[in-house]
Order: C-alpha cells, then sequence, then structure tokens
C-alpha cells in the first residue's frame, strides 16, 4: 500500500474555492479507485498550506486511478475550476509506505 501526499501552496485570500475544490475530490478520488484520507485545509499556523491524502495499493494502481479520473466528469471540471481560478499556487506529491505496524494493539 502506498500513500499520496499532495501538499499545496493555496491563496489564503482565497481558501473557499479550495474548500470547493475538495469537495469535489472526496466525490470523485474514491469513486475512481483510491482510498481517501480527505483534504486539510488551513486552520492555524499557515495560511496557505493545505493537504490532500489517499492511499492505493501500488503505482501501477495509481496510474489507473489517474487514467479513470481524467476520464470522471466531475474529476476533469474540477482540474478546471482549478486552472480557471488560479488558487492553487503550486501542488507536490510525496509518495510514501507505512514501516511501523499499527500502534495501541493489545495482544
Amino acid at each position: 500500500m502506498i500513500t499520496c501526499i499532495i501538499t499545496y501552496d493555496i491563496d489564503p485570500n482565497r481558501q473557499e474555492l479550495f474548500d470547493t475544490y475538495a469537495r469535489n475530490w472526496g466525490q470523485c478520488i474514491p469513486r475512481c479507485g483510491a482510498d481517501l484520507f480527505g483534504y486539510f485545509a488551513p486552520h492555524e499556523g499557515s495560511a496557505s498550506t493545505a493537504y490532500g491524502i489517499y492511499s492505493l495499493p501500488s503505482l501501477a494502481a495509481y496510474e489507473e486511478y489517474r487514467a479513470q479520473l481524467a476520464q470522471d466528469p466531475l474529476g476533469r471540471e474540477n482540474y478546471e475550476f482549478a486552472k480557471r481560478e488560479d488558487f492553487i499556487r503550486r501542488e507536490n506529491r510525496l509518495f510514501v509506505k507505512r514501516t511501523s505496524a499499527p500502534h495501541g494493539l493489545i495482544s
């Protein structure tokens, strides 16, 4: 299992647009095959850093998911929305894997 952490640098004066963007992904990402943990917008601290976090079984599954997302009507619309409104200044993707066992299990 891999987890993708997207770090966004957003326009802090247009966070409501990022919130709409995040809610739209909340519908399409699971429909296209990823396990969405969620989108997270600034609350305290940095006013411009936001995150999207989801998991997939492998990088091959990620490629299939991206192809499905590109064909999803709401996915395409959301890409265009972000491009048109220009509230995302930069985004970076980091792929990680869990290297520890779940914590707090009673044996």
